[in-house]
């Protein structure tokens, strides 16, 4: 009997191994064609060969700005800032177990985009706009200690955590409003567009400085993977399997809101990117935190990508924020969730 279950256990993990193998194949595959097929077209549609050979040898190329300054660094922040979002989803859907979680409904993008509209409105003509992502990432951090310590009560509740960030979310969205409307329409008009999120006019010094916070936060998330899922238990089940709750709950925490703010500040307010990639993911390898990061990471990386290859494309000689078609996707995914979780509220 114990050997039965030992191989029925062995075979289930095999099949989970070999689940994930095809999803991430599948889903790479996908994402490098993307990107291929987003580095042809543009105001300047080039052939896919022209493409390969500027990109094998930069120097003998008629279009090597226009490849590897113009379109290759935007392509390559979208892919980072997508996946850096639904990682962060991905978390925080693990740790409140809610399915409707993500850094824009507990607040944390909207700590990110007050800080980023104070500085616009009030910083902008004293500090070089080098320090806009300082500024955002620093208003994701105080948002998500006010989240902590204000759904304190002797350790963190997932539903206080989650009412706690649903509330300062509205309370900072009402002040991000007030900061634009008393401006001057130049600060206005740019934190309009950055609150849509846009990733136009990207660079490779944004993408060296979104990386490190992928590099570091990715590893630790997937250190605490096991937490999380004994978690999404629920605590007395993690706690009987010997979870510290609070200190893996803390430094899961920590990594979402790094993410999320780190992507907010290169990107702007790019919204539900966290919501939807998780869940997606989760239909191809379950929800499993260890299968799920790396599945929501890809999932979340097509989605940016192909939502900013629409704000390139679609409208030309208009470049669309990327937040436009994104929030087109996910504000109807949100109301479905909803009504699919309505039983449990």
């Amino acid at each position: 009997m114990r050997t039965n279950a030992t191989l029925t256990l062995h075979s289930a993990a095999n099949s989970d191994s070999k689940r994930l193998l095809r999803s991430l194949m599948m889903l790479s595959l996908l994402l490098l064609a993307s990107a291929g097929l987003s580095l042809c077209l543009g105001s300047f549609p080039t052939p896919p060969l022209q493409v390969l050979n500027t990109l094998a040898a930069p120097q003998s190329s008629d279009i090597a700005f226009i490849i590897w300054e113009l379109r290759l660094p935007r392509i390559t922040l979208a892919i980072l800032v997508g996946a850096a979002l639904a990682i962060a989803g991905a978390i925080l859907q693990s740790i409140v177990r809610n399915p409707l979680a993500s850094p824009d409904v507990i607040g944390i993008t909207s700590g990110a985009a007050l800080a980023a509209v104070v500085f616009l409105a009030l910083l902008s003509s004293t500090l070089s706009i080098h320090w806009l992502p300082v500024a955002a990432m620093l208003g994701a951090l105080v948002s998500a200690l006010l989240v902590v310590s204000l759904a304190w009560k002797n350790g963190i509740s997932p539903s206080r955590m989650v009412l706690v960030g649903i509330g300062l979310a509205a309370a900072m969205g009402a002040g991000t409003t007030l900061l634009i409307v008393i401006s001057d329409d130049t600060a206005a008009m740019t934190a309009y567009v950055w609150l849509t999120g846009s990733l136009y006019a990207a660079q490779w010094d944004d993408v060296w400085g979104l990386l490190p916070w992928l590099v570091v936060a990715v590893p630790i998330s997937l250190l605490f993977a096991r937490h999380a899922d004994a978690m999404a238990l629920g605590d007395s089940v993690a706690e009987g399997l010997g979870v510290a709750i609070l200190r893996s709950r803390l430094a899961l925490l920590a990594c979402s809101v790094a993410l999320a703010g780190a992507a907010v500040a290169f990107a702007g307010g790019l919204s539900f990117v966290g919501l939807i990639a998780p869940h997606l993911a989760a239909k191809l390898v379950g929800r499993n935190m260890a299968r799920l990061v790396p599945t929501s990471a890809l999932v979340g990386a097509l989605i940016v990508l192909y939502a900013d290859l629409l704000g390139r494309v679609a409208f030309l000689p208009k470049d669309l924020p990327a937040g436009i078609f994104v929030a087109g996707i996910g504000a109807p995914f949100f109301v479905y969730l909803l009504h699919r979780s309505r039983a449990r509220f």
